[in-house]
């Protein structure tokens, strides 16, 4: 399986996002500018945290006009997983990949530490390596992570199982606790905390490997084993 980790101008976590990837999970990935026009020849798309274009405007606001996204639009069409972290999950809200927008947090303060998450939902191609309801330890680190949605998105988001992740303490003030979302297919991804920084004991936890791991899991059944 190979990955294309989406490089904009103002990204800072596509380094740990790579090494995440390449060398805990052991798949093939590389970077991928902004201005790429083709992603044909690859089997999953990861667009890591950071501020990209500076985060002018809104949070997402521009990179959702970059060349790259018409193709990850393509990609989660094919149903191709597509993981947005942080400043992805915004990217992913401003192109409509996802419901609901971004706030500042409630706290009005950036907010940089390990976060305690429910596993919501261990039935998806992102969770399947986590038991339900499983505790694990991801880190958090941004400004804009207070998710919210009007009450009918939330709604089907809960009967649609589609909230993977939640906080056990919220710590932005994201509506139902929400960390992580699905679109309605269930192969896009968006979520606020890190999990490419909780893939090493050496890191704090190595929680966030079983996300990875899950979606290489699915993939091998949908394309290996299957073929």
């Amino acid at each position: 399986m190979k990955f294309a980790v989406i490089v904009f101008p103002g990204s800072n976590c596509d380094v740990d996002m790579l090494h995440a990837v390449k060398d805990e999970l052991g798949a093939e990935a590389e970077y991928v500018w902004h201005d790429e026009s083709n992603l044909d020849r690859f089997d999953g798309i990861l667009l890591p945290g950071g501020f990209s274009y500076g985060d002018y405007l809104r949070t997402g606001a521009i990179a959702q006009f970059s060349n790259v996204m018409d193709e990850v639009k393509k990609a989660a069409e094919a149903g191709k997983p597509v993981l947005g972290v942080c400043n992805g999950f915004q990217i992913l809200l401003e192109t409509g990949l996802l419901p609901g927008a971004m706030r500042r947090n409630k706290s009005l303060k950036f907010i940089c530490k390990p976060e305690t998450l429910q596993v919501v939902n261990a039935e998806t191609m992102f969770s399947s390596a986590y038991e339900q309801g499983e505790e694990i330890t991801i880190p958090i680190a941004h400004g804009e992570g207070n998710y919210y949605c009007d009450e009918d998105t939330l709604k089907q988001l809960e009967e649609e199982k589609r909230i993977i992740f939640r906080y056990k303490n919220n710590p932005n003030g994201s509506i139902s606790d929400i960390a992580g979302i699905l679109n309605e297919k269930g192969n896009v991804l968006g979520m606020m905390p890190h999990p490419e920084r909780a893939v090493s004991d050496l890191l704090g936890s190595a929680d966030g490997l079983k996300l990875f791991q899950s979606i290489v899991k699915s993939w091998r059944e949908n394309h290996v084993l299957s073929s």
